[in-house]
């Protein structure tokens, strides 16, 4: 069977990732199973992670699987100079999957090249976020019955914003309209604006963020200002707090709006607007766990068909 990465959204069709959607919805019905039992998933997270990490292995553990890690490069043989390749060579002796997270973009689809057990890229500098993006996906296709034609609001760090990314190149397939909101420090990468030009993706741009603004948004993306890819401190110091949601801007949203965030959050959603109905970044992360096992199954050539006929069910 030739093997099947997981690395990027961007070159999926819609067949493809609705396919994946279905998968995902089955695990939210069942998410107990023993799919994967007798398979070690290898979890190498050379940057920080908690929702992430802990959905990956928490996804493998309700398959049955065993996992194998580390969640600090400092404490692995990089620091004595291995390089990335060698490292992923080694895991591969171990596991029938690694799930990877680096800082420097690219290098989940390096390690994809060299290794020989399927790589499953959990963000790879500001570049891409492919599991995120699929529960993104899942989220907005649960909040509003569909994802075609949809008006989209993308708000905060649009520069370094690997999710918001992700998410562009998957919409392509829905006609969707972006609003993208940010400071002209973090404005959307002109790479992304012309990948819209190309699909014929409608974007507009905007610096305000009010409830008039606002107010036509479907979803509301929010996003925090990444201090870690700030060389100069100073700038961020400058946009950090410039874009913060609160309660009282939500008076003229749609009634189906739903606000999401990939989190962490800092302080760009006040905490009164937790309780709002609008509000769904927690059930946001949930749905992350359903997103995760169905890309274990589809990098380990685990059909929608087999896991709907699966008889390892626990717990009914």
């Amino acid at each position: 069977m030739q093997k099947q990465d997981f690395v990027t959204i961007a070159d999926m069709s819609k067949e493809e990732i609705l396919y994946l959607l279905d998968m995902a919805e089955e695990f939210e019905r069942h998410p107990n199973r023993e799919l994967l039992k007798g398979r070690v998933v290898a979890t190498l997270f050379f940057e920080p992670s908690t929702r992430t990490r802990l959905s990956f292995e928490t996804a493998a553990n309700r398959l049955g699987a065993r996992v194998i890690g580390f969640t600090d490069a400092k404490v692995t043989s990089a620091t004595k100079g291995e390089t990335l390749k060698d490292t992923i060579l080694m895991v591969a002796n171990y596991a029938d999957v690694i799930v990877m997270r680096h800082h420097i973009e690219g290098a989940a689809l390096y390690a994809a090249e060299v290794s020989p057990v399927p790589v499953v890229n959990a963000g790879d500098g500001a570049h891409m976020h492919p599991s995120q993006c699929l529960l993104d996906l899942y989220s907005i296709y649960k909040t509003q019955g569909t994802l075609d034609n949809l008006c989209i609001y993308l708000v905060g760090d649009l520069k370094y914003g690997r999710t918001v990314h992700s998410l562009i190149t998957a919409m392509r397939h829905f006609n969707p309209t972006f609003h993208f909101i940010s400071p002209k420090e973090l404005a959307m990468p002109d790479e992304y604006k012309r990948y819209c030009d190309t699909y014929g993706i409608k974007f507009v741009e905007h610096t305000n963020f009010d409830e008039e603004v606002i107010k036509d948004a479907d979803i509301i993306y929010m996003t925090r200002v990444q201090k870690e890819r700030f060389s100069d401190l100073m700038e961020y110091e400058r946009v950090k707090n410039v874009y913060i949601l609160k309660q009282d801007m939500l008076v003229k949203a749609k009634e189906n709006m739903r606000i999401l965030h990939p989190l962490p959050r800092v302080n760009e959603i006040s905490y009164d607007v937790d309780d709002d109905p609008h509000a769904y970044y927690i059930q946001q992360a949930g749905n992350g766990l359903f997103a995760r096992e169905a890309i274990f199954c589809h990098t380990l050539g685990i059909s929608l068909d087999e896991v709907k006929n699966d008889k390892t069910i626990i717990g009914k």
